[in-house]
């Protein structure tokens, strides 16, 4: 049997949550977690991920879709060096 990622686990905390959406841009820092939302897609647990071109807007989006649903809002991205 094999153990449980981190990425898995998490995924299963959001998804307990009553999260069903995450908008986010993939990048290396964060696919371990796009992993496992894979992964959990595939058992028919999975939580829809919408890309975005731009980390930004994921943050825009997944604001506005808690505002609209009254959900939770949940934005994923890798973070970024910032500006000077």
């Amino acid at each position: 049997m094999m153990k449980m990622k981190t990425s898995d686990f998490f995924v299963q905390r959001l998804k307990e949550w009553g999260v069903t959406r995450i908008y986010g841009y993939p990048g290396d820092g964060i696919n371990g977690v796009l992993g496992a939302i894979q992964r959990a897609d595939k058992k028919g647990e999975g939580i829809e991920f919408i890309q975005v071109r731009h980390e930004e807007m994921a943050a825009f989006m997944a604001a506005g879709h808690a505002k609209f649903t009254g959900e939770i809002g949940v934005c994923l991205s890798t973070g970024g060096p910032g500006q000077p």
